[in-house]
């Protein structure tokens, strides 16, 4: 018998993003705050190669690019997208033939807006797409691209100032008649007519585009860091300023033995590299984040209601996780007010991750359960949630499991203990216990868990239990009891009260 859904199907969206370099659909799935991407293609033309010489288009790669455009248009109507748009950046709006290519590929497709983005409009949809990602951030952003580097400020959640400058990868090497050492001149007069760049003294620096985030995955691979994600990757001034200088030294054949090396994109990565390095130098930025987020991202954000585009992503990411894969969407907000008293005077960041944990507790309900808690780990640590550092990714990861009383030592849960301090990993295991323990009380329902409370009395932690709801202290509660309480250094104990 076919099924048949119980809820219409949330919207699909899709952008193309025609650079200089590279022409890219991504098909979105809902408005939600952590943007779902369930399509995601690129081609590598080079559509903006030797335009700083000659002033045109790449003449090799128009032909590939409308049949690339074609098929991208025919994928997005299959995949039943609602709004389809094409955004052109620096290659389509300084060629000479630029506008008789849009001409060309709006004849094709004359149901597929193309908008050709000022450097501003670029810009400012590069800040929109990182503060998506990064809600507080506060610094400098650069978007690195073929054709040009834009440049915004960023004043904790705000975007400021903005500047498009011809020295993305493709346009510079062009510029430098290939030469990295003649970039450097080059990068730094230009950045020089920037002078709002030195307000990013001391602050963050907001690395996007392909070539950067190659340059991450290149760090990533040779420090054997534990976590494969480049969106949240940080590096300090000295770590960043040290890879992009080897890079830019650094001869094809050099590049290539390097880990994590980007075979596509060998060529442009010295001088990728050259403008992070003068661009460290002008901003006197203290770290270095990268972002996978970008102009799709800033393009998808301006489609979402303002109220959502505001939430908390972190939140919403759990909430998200909690209604595809829990039992019961009033369980989050009842463990909330059950754990609350094990975690007294918790500051604002460290209760909002208490939260994130009580959304994402059942989220293993539907897995094999010898599996759960490895399951529940990785669909946690791995998660699109555009706005979790690697940090909260670890804690939510390391939290999850424990409540599917994963063991402690458990090699799968390397990753989220290598990622956080000592303290961080002694409040997981405490919250984890205290999850496991509701759970085992309540059978993952509000209604059971209500007949039962925790408190601190002096040195004791007190499980409170309702005569005649449900629940009692059978030797599985108590087990979990004592682990809990050894957890938090306490001594466990149980009152049995009348209703």
């Amino acid at each position: 018998m076919p099924r048949t859904r119980i809820t219409e199907p949330p919207p699909r969206l899709a952008v193309v993003d025609l650079g200089s370099n590279s022409v890219r659909l991504v098909v979105f799935e809902g408005l939600s705050r952590n943007p779902l991407t369930i399509f995601n293609e690129k081609a590598v033309l080079g559509l903006g190669r030797g335009l700083q010489n000659t002033g045109l288009l790449n003449e090799a790669a128009i032909g590939p690019a409308l049949t690339v455009m074609g098929r991208y248009a025919a994928v997005a109507r299959a995949m039943g997208a609602e709004t389809v748009e094409v955004v052109a950046t620096a290659a389509a709006r300084d060629a000479e033939n630029g506008p008789d290519f849009i001409a060309a590929l709006r004849d094709r497709h004359p149901d597929m807006p193309v908008r050709v983005l000022t450097g501003e409009e670029e810009a400012n949809l590069s800040a929109d797409g990182v503060l998506l990602g990064f809600p507080d951030a506060d610094g400098i952003l650069g978007d690195l691209g073929g054709g040009s580097l834009e440049v915004v400020e960023l004043d904790r959640g705000r975007a400021g100032a903005a500047a498009s400058l011809p020295i993305g990868a493709i346009r510079l090497a062009d510029r430098a008649g290939g030469d990295p050492a003649r970039a450097r001149a080059i990068v730094e007069a230009d950045l020089a007519r920037v002078p709002w760049l030195k307000r990013g003294e001391g602050r963050d620096l907001y690395l996007v585009g392909g070539a950067w985030r190659a340059l991450a995955r290149m760090h990533i691979a040779q420090t054997d860091y534990p976590l494969s994600i480049v969106h949240h990757y940080v590096l300090r001034r000295e770590e960043a300023r040290d890879l992009a200088g080897v890079v830019a030294k650094s001869e094809r054949r050099m590049l290539e033995r390097m880990p994590g090396a980007p075979a596509k994109r060998l060529g442009d990565m010295p001088f990728a590299a050259v403008v992070l390095r003068r661009l460290l130098r002008a901003t006197g930025a203290r770290r270095v984040v990268f972002s996978a987020n970008g102009l799709r991202e800033g393009w998808y954000a301006r489609l979402l209601p303002e109220a959502v585009r505001r939430a908390d992503p972190m939140l919403e990411a759990g909430r998200d996780l909690a209604l595809r894969w829990g039992r019961d969407p009033d369980l989050p907000t009842a463990l909330q007010a059950w754990t609350a008293p094990l975690f007294e005077a918790e500051p604002p960041d460290q209760a909002a991750l208490r939260e994130a944990c009580c959304w994402i507790a059942d989220i293993g309900s539907h897995d094999h359960p010898d599996y759960r808690a490895e399951q529940a780990f990785f669909r946690v640590l791995r998660q699109p949630g555009v706005g979790l550092d690697h940090h909260q990714r670890a804690f939510l990861a390391l939290v999850v499991a424990l409540r599917y009383e994963a063991e402690p030592l458990a090699p799968c849960l390397a990753t989220a203990r290598s990622l956080l301090d000592a303290t961080a990993v002694k409040r997981a295991e405490a919250l984890g216990a205290a999850l496991r323990l509701a759970f085992t009380l309540s059978g993952g329902t509000p209604i059971l868990l209500a007949g039962t409370a925790l408190h601190r009395r002096g040195e004791e932690l007190v499980l409170r239990l309702v005569e005649g709801s449900g629940v009692f202290a059978g030797e599985s509660v108590q087990r979990r009891l004592d682990v809990l309480a050894a957890a938090l250094g306490l001594v466990a104990s149980v009152e049995v009260a009348a209703v």
